[in-house]
Protein backbone atom coordinates (compact mmCIF):
# COMPACT_ATOMS: atom_id res chain seq x y z
CA UNK A 1 0.00 0.00 0.00
CA UNK A 2 1.46 3.32 -1.06
CA UNK A 3 -0.28 6.42 0.18
CA UNK A 4 0.67 10.01 0.73
CA UNK A 5 -0.42 11.77 3.92
CA UNK A 6 -0.46 15.52 4.40
CA UNK A 7 0.99 17.12 7.54
CA UNK A 8 -1.41 19.67 8.98
CA UNK A 9 -1.10 22.30 11.70
CA UNK A 10 -2.68 21.34 15.03
CA UNK A 11 -2.29 24.24 17.46
CA UNK A 12 1.47 24.78 17.91
CA UNK A 13 2.21 21.26 16.67
CA UNK A 14 1.80 19.25 13.48
CA UNK A 15 -0.36 16.23 12.86
CA UNK A 16 -1.20 13.60 10.28
CA UNK A 17 -4.70 12.24 9.72
CA UNK A 18 -4.68 8.47 9.37
CA UNK A 19 -7.29 6.99 7.02
CA UNK A 20 -9.52 4.24 8.38
CA UNK A 21 -7.72 1.64 6.20
CA UNK A 22 -4.42 2.35 7.97
CA UNK A 23 -6.09 2.32 11.39
CA UNK A 24 -7.66 -1.05 10.53
CA UNK A 25 -4.26 -2.49 9.55
CA UNK A 26 -2.76 -1.17 12.81
CA UNK A 27 -5.81 -2.46 14.72
CA UNK A 28 -5.99 0.97 16.34
CA UNK A 29 -8.73 3.44 16.96
CA UNK A 30 -9.49 6.82 18.47
CA UNK A 31 -7.89 7.11 21.91
CA UNK A 32 -5.28 4.37 21.35
CA UNK A 33 -1.58 5.10 21.75
CA UNK A 34 0.78 4.66 18.81
CA UNK A 35 4.51 4.11 19.27
CA UNK A 36 7.10 5.44 16.83
CA UNK A 37 10.50 3.74 16.69
CA UNK A 38 13.50 3.89 14.43
CA UNK A 39 14.09 0.83 12.27
CA UNK A 40 16.89 -0.08 9.86
CA UNK A 41 14.57 0.62 6.94
CA UNK A 42 13.12 3.90 8.30
CA UNK A 43 10.49 4.78 10.88
CA UNK A 44 8.05 2.22 12.30
CA UNK A 45 4.62 3.02 13.79
CA UNK A 46 3.03 0.32 15.94
CA UNK A 47 0.32 -0.05 18.55
CA UNK A 48 2.59 -2.07 20.82
CA UNK A 49 5.44 -0.64 22.86
CA UNK A 50 8.68 -2.04 21.33
CA UNK A 51 10.59 -1.67 24.63
CA UNK A 52 7.97 -3.71 26.50
CA UNK A 53 7.99 -6.36 23.78
CA UNK A 54 11.78 -6.68 24.02
CA UNK A 55 11.57 -7.08 27.81
CA UNK A 56 8.82 -9.71 27.51
CA UNK A 57 10.85 -11.65 24.92
CA UNK A 58 13.82 -11.68 27.30
CA UNK A 59 11.60 -12.75 30.22
CA UNK A 60 10.13 -15.62 28.19
CA UNK A 61 13.63 -16.76 27.21
CA UNK A 62 14.78 -16.73 30.85
CA UNK A 63 11.67 -18.62 31.97
CA UNK A 64 12.25 -21.26 29.28
CA UNK A 65 15.93 -21.69 30.16
CA UNK A 66 15.41 -21.74 33.94
CA UNK A 67 12.15 -23.69 34.00
CA UNK A 68 13.38 -26.23 36.57
CA UNK A 69 14.68 -23.57 38.96
CA UNK A 70 11.44 -21.62 38.72
CA UNK A 71 9.39 -24.77 39.51
CA UNK A 72 11.41 -25.34 42.68
CA UNK A 73 11.06 -21.70 43.73
CA UNK A 74 7.30 -21.80 43.13
CA UNK A 75 6.79 -24.49 45.80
Amino acid sequence: MNMSLKITKVGNSAGVLLPKEILAKLRAGVGDTLYVSEAPDGIRITVSNPEFEAKMTLAEQIMREDRDILRVLAK
